[in-house]
C-alpha cells in the first residue's frame, strides 16, 4: 500500500530512459517513489489512501536552482540604474544594515518564490556580490535556514569568508560595530555546516565558498595580500573536501580557472558559478577534473561575456542552470531561464538546433542534482529517489493545443503554471497556494523588514525611477 498516487497526468521522469508517459502515474511511500509508469502499470500494482488526479497536467521533477543570493530579495530592484550603486548597497546591508529578522523575513519571500515556481531545491550565498557574506556570527544563517524550512523547500545554504584583505566591520543592524577577521566567518561558516547540513532529513544542506580570485585581483592588492587570499582559498576548499560537501565561487571569467587548477580548487566538488570568456585549456580543466559549472543566462555576468555551456557539456562537464535570483532584473523562475538559456546559445551559435528543449529541462532537474552531488536523491523520478515532485497546470491558453506537452512546457510555460509541489513526497504547494506557511504573513513581513532596512542604511534616494527607465542614453529617445 503506497501513501499517495498521481495520476492521470502526462509524466516527464527525465530518467535513463527518457520516456515521456501519457496517462502517467507514480505511487509514493514515506516520501520516496515506488513506481513511475502507465496509469494501469501503477494502479495495478499499487493502491493508496490519498490520490492527486493531475488530469491536464505534465509532472516533472522539481526544478533545480544551482545558483542565486540570499539577502537580495528585500533588495530587488534599488538602484537598479546603476550596478556599482547596487553592489555598494548590497555590501552595506550584508555586513552593517541587516539583522537576524531581515534575513529570516527574506528567506520565507525568496522560499516561497521558488516553492510556487516549482524550483523544490536551491543554492542561496548568504550574501551579495561575489564577496560579501554574512558570516560574523551564525545567527543571521540560522535565521536564514530557518525561514526556508518554513515553506518546506530544500536549500543549500553556501557560508564562506569574505575575500582578502581582513578584518571588515560588521554589525548587527548598525549596532555595536565591531572588525571580523578571516578565522571568524570561517569558524561561523564551520559551525553553520555542524548544525544545519542534512537537517531536516536532508532537505536542509550547506556549502562553503570563498570569493573567486581574477586578474583584477591579483593587479590590485598588494602582493602580501594576494598571497594570504590564495591561501585562504584553499583553506576553504580543503574544509570542504574534509567534510565532502560542495565548494561553490560567484563570478569565474577568462583565466580565473586557471588560477583556481594552480591552487588546487577545482575538482568534483566544485561549483563554479557564470563562467563566462573561458580559455580553451579552462573547458578542458573543468572536463579533466569533473568541475561543475553553475550557468546562469540571465545574469548581468552572460550580457559581459558568453559561458561556453554547449562547448563544456560537448567534453562532458556537469554545467546546471542557476537564475543568479532575486535581483537586479531576474526571478527565480526557472522556466524563463530554460527559455533564456536556449536563446543564448541559439543566437550564438545562429543555429535554432543548438540546446534543444528537452537538453534545458535536464539542466534544471537531473544535471542540477548532479552539480549538487544529490543526483542519488533527487533531480529525476525514479524508483528509490525522494519524491520531489512538481505538476504544471497545462490548460492555459498559452499553453494549448493540448499536444507535444514537452515542447509546450519547456518553451512556452512559466513559473505561475505551477499547480502542486511536493518534496519528499509532503504537499507544500496545491493549488498555486503554499500549504505550510501564511502568504500574507510573509508579504507583510518582508515588506516591513524592507523599510527596516532602507531606514537604516538611509537608502530612499535608491528607489528612484532612474532616468534612463524610459529611453536609453546610448541609443536615443523613445518615440
Amino acid at each position: 500500500m503506497a501513501d499517495l498516487l498521481i495520476l492521470g497526468g502526462t509524466v516527464i521522469p527525465v530518467d535513463p530512459e527518457r520516456r515521456i508517459i501519457d496517462n502517467g502515474a507514480i505511487a509514493i511511500e514515506d516520501g520516496k517513489i515506488l513506481k513511475v509508469g502507465t496509469h494501469d502499470e501503477v494502479t495495478a500494482e499499487h493502491d493508496a489512501p490519498r490520490r492527486i488526479d493531475a488530469t491536464g497536467k505534465v509532472i516533472i521533477p522539481g526544478l533545480i536552482d544551482v545558483h542565486a543570493h540570499a539577502g537580495h530579495a528585500l533588495i530587488k530592484t534599488m538602484s537598479m540604474h546603476d550596478g556599482d550603486a547596487w553592489e555598494a548597497l548590497c555590501g552595506e546591508v550584508y555586513t552593517t544594515g541587516s539583522t537576524p529578522d531581515y534575513w529570516n523575513a527574506e528567506a520565507r519571500l525568496a522560499a516561497l518564490e521558488r516553492i510556487r515556481f516549482g524550483v523544490t531545491c536551491g543554492v542561496s550565498l548568504l550574501g551579495g556580490g561575489d564577496t560579501i557574506m554574512r558570516t560574523d556570527t551564525p545567527e543571521y544563517g540560522d535565521a536564514h535556514m530557518e525561514g526556508v524550512r518554513a515553506l518546506g523547500g530544500r536549500t543549500v545554504m553556501a557560508v564562506g569568508p569574505t575575500r582578502a584583505p581582513h578584518p571588515l566591520v560588521y554589525s548587527d543592524g548598525g549596532k555595536d560595530p565591531h572588525p571580523v577577521d578571516f578565522d571568524t566567518q570561517l569558524g561561523t561558516s564551520l559551525d553553520l555546516l555542524s548544525r544545519w547540513h542534512g537537517a531536516d532529513a536532508g532537505r536542509l544542506n550547506v556549502a562553503l565558498l570563498y570569493p573567486v580570485l581574477r586578474d583584477e585581483h591579483e593587479n590590485a592588492m598588494p602582493v602580501d595580500v594576494y598571497v594570504t587570499a590564495c591561501k585562504q582559498s584553499q583553506r576553504v576548499a580543503q574544509a570542504a573536501r574534509e567534510v565532502d560537501v560542495v565548494f561553490t565561487q560567484d563570478g569565474h571569467q577568462g583565466g580565473s580557472i586557471r588560477r583556481a587548477q594552480k591552487l588546487g580548487l577545482l575538482g568534483e566538488n566544485a561549483l563554479l558559478s557564470h563562467a563566462i570568456n573561458l580559455h580553451d585549456d579552462e573547458v578542458f580543466l573543468c572536463a579533466d577534473t569533473g568541475t561543475k559549472i553553475a550557468h546562469n543566462p540571465s545574469a548581468v555576468a552572460s550580457i559581459m561575456g558568453r559561458c561556453p555551456a554547449i562547448e563544456l557539456m560537448d567534453q562532458g562537464v556537469t554545467v546546471a542552470l542557476g537564475s543568479d535570483a532575486t535581483a537586479p532584473d531576474r526571478s527565480s523562475d526557472m522556466f524563463r531561464h530554460m527559455q533564456q538559456a536556449m536563446h543564448y546559445h541559439r543566437r550564438h551559435f545562429r543555429d535554432p538546433s543548438v540546446l534543444p528543449p528537452g537538453r534545458a529541462l535536464e539542466m534544471a532537474t537531473i544535471e542540477g542534482a548532479r552539480a549538487l552531488g544529490l543526483e542519488d536523491r533527487i533531480g529525476s523520478l525514479e524508483p528509490g529517489k525522494d519524491a520531489d515532485i512538481v505538476l504544471v497546470d497545462m490548460r492555459r491558453p498559452h499553453l494549448y493545443p493540448p499536444n507535444m506537452p514537452a515542447h509546450r512546457l519547456v518553451c512556452f510555460a512559466n513559473g505561475n503554471d505551477v499547480d502542486t509541489v511536493l518534496v519528499q513526497g509532503e504537499v507544500v504547494l496545491e493549488g498555486g497556494k503554499a500549504t505550510k506557511a501564511c502568504e500574507e504573513a510573509i508579504l507583510r513581513d518582508a515588506a516591513l523588514e524592507a523599510e527596516r532596512m532602507i531606514e537604516r542604511t538611509n537608502s530612499t534616494s535608491a528607489l528612484t525611477v532612474p532616468k534612463g527607465f524610459w529611453s536609453s542614453q546610448r541609443y536615443g529617445a523613445s518615440s
